[in-house]
């Protein structure tokens, strides 16, 4: 009955779009790394704007 029980849990769970927990932690590793460049590079992007501020742009 265990055993049966178990294949069953199994094959359900192997049908859902499911991640190990490792998975998800390198995932939101990597989220966050992006998101910390993305800060970096909005603030590069802001202070190049304020020093071409007084240039004529097209």
């Amino acid at each position: 009955m265990q055993k049966n029980l178990r294949a069953l849990m199994s094959g359900w769970f192997s049908r859902l779009d499911l991640v190990t927990r490792e998975e998800f932690d390198v995932q939101q590793s990597v989220l966050q790394r992006t998101r910390e460049k993305l800060s970096h590079m909005e603030a590069r992007v802001a202070e190049l704007e304020r020093a071409l501020g007084g240039r004529n742009q097209d």
